[in-house]
């Protein structure tokens, strides 16, 4: 089993991607991170970190599943509009690979059109209700959803228990 963590260039959440790593290499769960960046990414409290892979190289066949980062670099770069990654989304679906998004990283998801019926843990913020309710998914106030092979998680707050349910449901640990 291989996840990818996928991160916006500059402005992800730093302490989005400790949890994620934390619990990927607690159990043991290889993982890649990947970027479109052609450089190092930079978090919101200076974090940087050097891509594995570049995400326009990325296949979903060669992964089990994706885990998308949340952050203002979500929105700077308005990687819900960027038809490359849209269309990653659509194939990590298609082949039903775990696509986890956490926060504002669900507008990703949403306007990738693949929510259509599934239960979406919604966060606060406005635009990405409107994009749930746009693309037909159920909008939820629950911390944490599990739709099929999608997981939506409200807030980076609740990282925590939201890959450790995971895990747990795809019987890592």
């Amino acid at each position: 089993m291989v996840f990818l963590i996928f991160l916006p260039p500059k402005d992800f959440r730093d302490e989005t991607l400790r949890m994620v790593r934390l619990f990927f290499d607690r159990w043991k769960v290889p993982y890649k991170i990947t970027s479109y960046s052609k450089g190092e990414c930079i978090g919101r409290h200076g974090e940087t970190v050097r891509p594995d892979i570049n995400t326009g190289m990325v296949s979903a066949q060669d992964y089990d599943g994706i885990v998308l980062v949340d952050g203002l670099g979500v929105d700077a770069y308005k990687l819900y509009d960027f038809r490359p990654l849209l269309d990653l989304m659509m194939q990590f679906d298609g082949a039903k690979k775990y696509i986890a998004a956490i926060d504002n990283a669900v507008k990703i998801v949403a306007r990738a059109n693949i929510i259509k019926g599934r239960a979406i843990s919604t966060p606060s913020d406005e635009e990405a209700k409107r994009l749930v309710v746009l693309f037909h998914g159920v909008p939820t106030e629950n911390d944490i959803e599990f739709a099929d092979n999608i997981v939506t998680i409200r807030s980076s707050a609740e990282v925590e228990r939201g890959m450790d349910a995971m895990l747990t449901r795809i019987g890592v640990k």
